[in-house]
């Protein structure tokens, strides 16, 4: 079952593979002499990945070479953060393999955890790790999971853009409006030299997971948060909302602030319980590094026994892993690492479907409820 209890980071040595059917058994072999060699549990994570190179082929009837047919029908649900790229990869995917249908929903990252822990789902997008209770659910019902990290997101503090007060915002600031006894109402309540006009708030609601990261992460309690503001699962919503409101202030995911750039302004946010900490602005440096107060890894979870059973499944995913930097970077997120990418295919390929997490060498930062 994926680690939602754990915590590891691996160092990856020198790996050169050339992957087809026919020589899985060498692959694995490969990958295991790696692991045997190279993997630090607990380490520092900085090792180096030359290449790994895959080419995928089946043998038909009669011993002949030819590309697989997939057809099927693939269901995927949840975080409206990282549909985005779910939908660039599903749109792609779908283009070199007419035979699948892939459907791709928002009902948020808790939402759909709630369709995918009863096996009504294939994966769910989400924009934080699996809870501990959603885990028990799904072991109850008998779904094991892959997790699967896909990209890095800056969740970003958004103002209307004719806001000419603030530029920086403090983590202690969010903190004492958001948090659930607030009685925050106007702008003056959080500066005293900020107009006294009313504050109307924007956010996720309770079935997103950008929601359970904030209120983790700014709050201080998992899902505590005041109620009295404007939320939507669709981060479409909010950023309309902002955009329309001159007295706004709300929080989403940092790709839909590129799609809306001109119509919204971003706030840089400051870490104050950090000495000497300064005001970052989100950026792909900022967020890749962590730099970025507010940055968080995002997640495919794939139901392990379709995984098992579906070709068309499996290779959608590993389609989405081999090409994740790519779809990132299209809609606007930072991609991880690029030898993770090649990395994790060339492992979800041979079957090894554990531990793809502590590849990314972001374990232990302020990943969320890991």
């Amino acid at each position: 079952m994926g680690g939602v209890f754990e915590s590891r980071r691996y160092r990856m040595s020198r790996i050169g593979v050339a992957v087809n059917a026919l020589s899985v058994a060498l692959l694995v072999v490969g990958l295991l002499a790696g692991l045997a060699t190279g993997f630090v549990v607990g380490g520092a994570g900085g090792g180096r990945v030359e290449t790994v190179e895959r080419t995928v082929t089946v043998t038909a009837a009669g011993g002949a070479q030819t590309p697989a047919q997939l057809r099927g029908k693939i269901v995927i649900d949840g975080s409206s953060t990282v549909y985005p790229i779910t939908e660039a990869a599903a749109e792609e995917f779908m283009k070199l393999h007419p035979g699948v249908q892939i459907t791709v929903g928002i009902s948020g990252t808790g939402g759909g955890f709630k369709r995918f822990v009863v096996g009504e789902t294939d994966v769910n997008d989400a924009s934080r790790p699996m809870l501990k209770s959603e885990a028990e659910t799904a072991a109850r019902n008998g779904i094991e999971w892959i997790e699967v990290p896909v990209a890095i997101d800056g969740l970003v503090i958004a103002v209307h853009p004719s806001n000419t007060w603030v530029d920086c915002i403090t983590i202690s600031e969010l903190r004492k409006i958001w948090s659930p006894e607030s009685t925050i109402t106007r702008w003056n309540q959080i500066r005293p030299e900020w107009p006294d006009a009313p504050l109307k708030l924007y956010g996720p609601g309770p079935d997103s997971g950008t929601f359970d990261y904030f209120t983790e992460r700014v709050v201080g309690k998992l899902k505590s948060s005041r109620t009295d503001y404007v939320a939507s699962e669709d981060d479409n919503v909010l950023v309309a909302g902002i955009e329309a409101e001159r007295y706004a202030l709300g929080y989403f995911g940092y790709a839909y602030y590129y799609e809306a750039q001109g119509k919204i302004k971003v706030l840089k946010v400051m870490d104050d319980s950090v000495p000497g900490a300064g005001c970052v602005e989100p950026n792909d440096d900022t967020v890749s590094s962590f730099t970025y107060p507010l940055s968080r890894p995002l997640f495919l979870y794939v139901n392990k026994k379709a995984w098992s059973e579906r070709p068309e499944l499996r290779e959608f995913v590993i389609f989405y892993v081999e090409n994740g930097a790519r779809f990132a970077k299209k809609v606007g997120y930072t991609p991880l690492p690029a030898d993770y990418y090649r990395v994790a295919a060339a492992l979800l390929r041979s079957g090894m479907t554990d531990g793809l997490y502590g590849l990314t060498r972001v374990v232990l930062k302020n990943a969320g409820p890991h």
